[in-house]
């Protein structure tokens, strides 16, 4: 610490994981099916869904997704201001069911949050007959990568997407009329 002071230098700092799940719940949980096998020979054989939160400028806003592990494909995803499972993960499950015919086993698999866990979302999976739950185990991020890294991806892309739209069109090709249709960047002295 002395020598990194001497020359100036300091550590960076990890950033801390901050657990958005809520597995202590009390409700029903599913084994783990899945057990980290990330392929599936077709299409709705796996499917993995979790949870993200996006603060935005008026409070959280939930975005729930279904990916089917054959092909990548989100199923389905749906943004939610509240975090029950009647707006997360059983309207996400509901959008999936009228996207995609299920007339084949299918596992479903997530964390164990409690939308996940919740009865009303256990009792809309078994109104279908061919569907099977799994969860992950207890705070074990590597057991839904998939949706994870989706997130992380999703996320690190809508920040590069924002760059663009600001920098490259809204102050460099977008005409404005309070400065007389004049782009925004010829306008500066």
């Amino acid at each position: 610490a002395r020598v990194m002071k001497t020359a100036g230098l300091m550590a960076r700092a990890r950033r801390k994981f901050v657990h958005t799940t809520d597995s202590d719940h009390g409700d029903k949980l599913a084994a783990n099916l899945l057990n980290r096998e990330f392929q599936a020979d077709r299409i709705n054989q796996k499917w993995v869904s979790d949870i993200t939160y996006i603060r935005t400028a008026k409070g959280w806003a939930y975005l729930t997704v279904i990916i089917d592990l054959a092909d990548r494909m989100v199923v389905a995803w749906n943004l939610s201001k509240e975090l029950s499972s009647e707006r997360t993960t059983i309207k996400t499950l509901h959008i999936a069911l009228e996207r995609r015919k299920i007339d084949q086993p299918l596992l479903f698999h997530s964390d164990r949050g409690v939308q996940y866990a919740a009865s009303t979302f256990r009792k809309a999976l078994k109104k279908h007959r061919h569907i099977t739950q799994s969860m992950s185990r207890t705070g074990n991020f590597w057991e839904n990568v998939v949706s994870e890294s989706f997130f992380k991806t999703l996320k690190e892309e809508a920040k590069r997407a924002i760059f663009d739209y600001i920098e490259r069109w809204y102050n460099t090709q977008r005409a404005h009329m309070k400065k007389h249709y004049l782009l925004t960047n010829r306008t500066v002295a």
